[in-house]
């Protein structure tokens, strides 16, 4: 145990020292050489130490950031394209975002919900107005967010789909099922065992992630048989959409066609805007692509700013106040400091046009990833994305031994930061005020690596032997099968 945990931290220690490219003059503070208890390695050896290993972060310590750069302790300078899985969209430490957060810091940051504070009333109305729905419940996180989701469409099932009570927690009916993308917001499962179903035991219901493996157009081909199954038990209440770390793209009309088997048979659609809303896709929300109204919207991440959690589930009276006082709670939700906050993020938004800015310049850079794909059509699978929601796919074939994780970690020596989706795919979601300079230096450094790096990591690395049979069960295998 002490002799793998002594590798590990000398792999680390390897790749944090890797040469990277610096660029631009460091910020005020960081022009000098950090001191053997502030240096990357260091805090990278205390975090292992010190903190539950749930995370398997690319060896970067950020020490300070602005707009889309970031600097580590030792000074050098990064391009951020993962914004913190959006959740600065604005960019990092907005100099608005700031203020609003050191001003009302000043004055009060907590009173709970077991009173009223002066600016949680402004925000509630603020967001409701913007988004176009009655009532909002505040919450902190985005898994707060879709917990406080699940509870309000559980209640909504009581009292207005008169879901007997005593049926909604058997096994035998189904009174919960999401149809989803992604597991997100807490509920990560390792990619051994997300094998297109998934069980999950909420409070005292069973709730079903359907993974629907690359939603391409062939969705369609299946949509029957699937949406049969969906909408077959009795006690069904809500779909919940989610499309997040794969960055996969519905299909054109998708989205309406939920809204309208949603509405034909009275179940909540409810869309989890979380990573996709707030302007990451080019609108406010993704789902206005489709001009699709959901029952229930939450929104987190980039509501923050980047600076503090905060989250919100938006719904109509109808809904919402199957919720009443006591059922369901937050110390922190709705603070006045997270309020202030909140509507100092969404404005920057709107004034900023950052929701237009993000479909132009996701365009732009999607067309130079696809000039890097037609250089390396045997790498690069495809190119996907919305705004500036992107992936790369790569080949698994052709990367042969290398995975997605390694061409980040050759990314990062080269100034870019992103962060891998499963084995063959890279995220590339910068924060929405950057350059297109910078979308373009991204791009660039992608290409380099694959012409550069790629064909020295296969080289270095044995081939590995595919796990898939091992770990894929036999129900599995059967849907993989009928999905190609």
């Amino acid at each position: 145990m002490a002799t793998s945990k002594r590798s590990l931290q000398r792999l680390l220690s390897r790749v944090c020292m890797e040469t990277r490219r610096t660029y631009g003059v460091p910020p005020q503070g960081h022009g000098h050489k950090s001191s053997p208890l502030s240096s990357s390695q260091h805090l990278i050896n205390l975090e292992y130490e010190y903190s539950a290993h749930n995370y398997h972060p690319v060896p970067i310590v950020f020490s300070q950031a602005k707009g889309s750069s970031i600097w580590d302790p030792e000074g050098n300078k990064y391009l951020d394209f993962l914004s913190a899985y959006s959740a600065v969209n604005q960019g990092h430490c907005h100099p608005r975002i700031m203020k609003a957060l050191q001003d009302q810091a000043e004055k009060l940051t907590l009173s709970s919900r077991a009173f009223y504070n002066d600016r949680f009333p402004v925000f509630a109305e603020h967001i409701t107005n913007m988004f176009g729905y009655d009532m909002v419940l505040p919450m902190n996180t985005g898994a707060e967010g879709v917990e406080t989701a699940l509870k309000l469409a559980r209640k909504w099932g009581y009292e207005k789909k008169k879901i007997p009570i005593d049926e909604a927690s058997s096994s035998k009916q189904l009174s919960t099922i999401i149809l989803a993308m992604e597991i997100a917001h807490g509920m990560f499962i390792d990619q051994d065992y997300n094998h297109n179903w998934v069980f999950l035991v909420f409070s005292k219901l069973f709730i079903i992630f359907y993974l629907i493996i690359g939603l391409s157009t062939r969705f369609f081909e299946f949509e029957k048989s699937i949406l049969e199954w969906v909408i077959r038990p009795s006690l069904l209440k809500m779909v919940t959409i989610l499309f997040g770390w794969q960055v996969i793209i519905p299909p054109d009309g998708y989205l309406k066609t939920v809204r309208d088997l949603c509405s034909k048979y009275n179940i909540l659609m409810i869309a989890d805007e979380i990573q996709t809303g707030l302007a990451r896709t080019g609108k406010m929300l993704a789902c206005d692509w489709e001009q699709v109204r959901p029952d229930v919207v939450i929104l987190g991440k980039a509501l923050g700013g980047g600076v503090i959690p905060v989250s919100a589930v938006l719904a109509d009276k109808d809904v919402m106040l199957c919720i009443r006082p006591g059922e369901h709670g937050s110390t922190f939700g709705g603070n006045p400091l997270a309020s202030e906050v909140a509507i100092a993020s969404l404005d920057v938004i709107k004034e900023e046009g950052l929701a237009e800015r993000s479909d132009h310049l996701g365009q732009e850079f999607r067309h130079q990833l696809l000039k890097v794909q037609q250089q390396f059509p045997d790498i690069i699978k495809e190119v996907r994305g919305r705004g500036l929601f992107n992936a790369v796919e790569f080949n698994s074939k052709t990367l042969s031994s290398v995975s997605a994780y390694d061409i980040c970690l050759k990314l990062k020596e080269r100034g870019v930061l992103a962060k891998p989706t499963h084995d063959t795919i890279v995220r590339l979601t910068p924060p929405l005020c950057m350059s297109s300079d910078e979308l373009q230096e991204g791009s660039k450094t992608l290409h380099e690596v694959l012409e550069l790096d790629l064909p020295k990591m296969q080289k270095a690395k044995p081939e590995k032997m595919s796990s898939i049979a091992s770990t894929t069960c036999d129900l599995c295998k059967l849907l993989m099968f009928k999905l190609r």
